[in-house]
């Protein structure tokens, strides 16, 4: 069973390699919750590009720990890397469609275009993948 520990240290790794992929594929706009904050706090997202990116950080690091304790609840077992990795993924796609659908458009107001949702979606599973490898390699346990 992960610890919430490795939770938290697994939504760090995985946060940081989506961001690498995602500024890769990005246009180099600033991340979805730099809109956010921007809605909250006045302004355009450009102003909050770092505050956006420390946000974004600070919700991979807690759906790392949701992740490391929601399995076991669920009874399933991060046991094998490959069952890990599986559950990571599909993780990654609950958390795409609910940035899709909650985040984007119901909070910030944002209507993505085709090339946003591809690069959301990508990140997104990339991010379940390496949290479920991560948790999956029993480092922290």
């Amino acid at each position: 069973m992960a610890s919430i520990i490795a939770g938290l240290a697994g939504g760090v790794v995985a946060t940081i390699v989506m961001t690498m992929v995602m500024m890769v594929m990005g246009d180099g706009g600033p991340p979805p919750t730099a809109a956010l904050v921007a809605k909250f706090a006045g302004g355009e997202p450009e102003e909050y590009a770092m505050p956006g990116m420390i946000l974004h950080l600070i919700y991979g690091i807690l759906a790392g720990a949701v992740f490391a304790v929601g399995v076991p609840l669920l009874r399933l077992s991060l046991g094998s890397v490959a069952v890990a990795v599986g559950l990571g993924l599909v993780y990654g796609v609950i958390l795409m469609i609910g940035g899709m659908l909650f985040w984007m458009r119901m909070v910030i107001g944002m209507e993505p275009d085709r090339d946003m949702m591809v690069m959301f979606g990508t990140v997104h599973v990339v991010y379940g993948v390496i949290l479920g490898a991560f948790l999956g390699t029993g480092i922290l346990a």
